[in-house]
């Protein structure tokens, strides 16, 4: 089953469950308080069976046609993304190294046909996100790369512990692992005043399991995170095919592209809208990243 051209939002997505284009519907304003209040409270949110269940194989196959896309380098980083610096105290979690393995098919790599690149498109998706989270409006990345990128767990890999660089994420898994790929994450476990270091070092070394909780995902679930304060996983992957979720990336303000290092490390490339940025880049906080 393939995706026809002219197929409309309410074609894929469960507008009966989810009705994207009209707030005041009792179950649209049941799914917005709801969304409120576990993003308050959890920073993370799920919308089950947001893609019609005709449409999950469709979904799975695009997306592993443009998986061998992805460009992929293991490479040793931290919770914070940032350089391991040996002059960080003895017991600083930014210390503790992980080897990264999940690879990243860039936004330019994927078909403006194919079914995530029309929703993270779709100016009807894009205001319901924005209700989601309390906000008037969203944008579409600037970052000709990093708007729309579809997240390649093989067997054997996984993400390690990390925090965003954003304050808010939308993702999508389109593939599960067959083992493993399981989503885990500490709500809340930072502030923008408090780094909370000592709870950061107790997850990332195996004994802080109080603090994390582990989301249950499936194919055509729709996610809403904060993953700026919450720090997050996907566990190693496990079994005979890889995981994949699409990750639509978007911004209270316009305009906004990647730094060049992060680019570079992500898709192992910049192009020019990344130079001509760089420097430019403003920050809401003090955190690490």
């Amino acid at each position: 089953m393939s995706a026809p051209h002219t197929l409309t939002l309410d074609q894929v997505v469960d507008t009966t469950r989810y009705p994207l284009t009209d707030p005041e519907n009792p179950e649209a304003m049941a799914v917005l308080e709801r969304a409120h209040r576990e993003l308050g409270e959890l920073g993370c949110t799920v919308l089950p069976d947001f893609i019609r269940s005709e449409y999950r194989q469709v979904l799975e196959q695009e997306c592993s046609a443009i998986a061998p896309r992805a460009h992929f380098d293991v490479e040793t980083v931290n919770v914070y993304n940032i350089e391991i610096d040996p002059t960080l105290p003895e017991h600083h979690p930014g210390r503790t190294t992980f080897q990264r393995g999940n690879a990243f098919v860039a936004r330019d790599r994927i078909p403006k046909s194919a079914l995530i690149s029309r929703l993270y498109s779709h100016r009807d998706f894009q205001r319901f996100i924005a209700r989601c989270f309390g906000l008037g409006r969203l944008h579409e990345l600037a970052d000709p790369l990093s708007g729309l990128v579809l997240n390649v767990v093989e067997p054997g890999m996984e993400h390690p512990w990390h925090f965003d660089t954003n304050e808010f994420t939308v993702s999508m898994l389109t593939r599960q692992a067959q083992s493993g790929g399981d989503f885990e994450y500490c709500p809340n476990i930072r502030t923008p005043q408090d780094e909370r270091f000592g709870d950061v070092r107790d997850v990332i070394e195996g004994g802080g399991r109080r603090l994390v909780r582990r989301l249950p995902l499936q194919p055509g679930d729709l996610q809403l995170f904060k993953g700026r304060y919450s720090l997050h996983r996907v566990s190693p992957v496990r079994g005979e095919h890889a995981r994949h979720s699409a990750i639509f990336a978007y911004s209270e303000r316009p305009g906004v592209i990647g730094s060049v290092p992060r680019t570079r490390q992500l898709f192992g490339r910049v192009l020019p809208e990344h130079l001509a940025a760089e420097g430019r880049a403003v920050r809401g906080d003090r955190l690490l990243d």
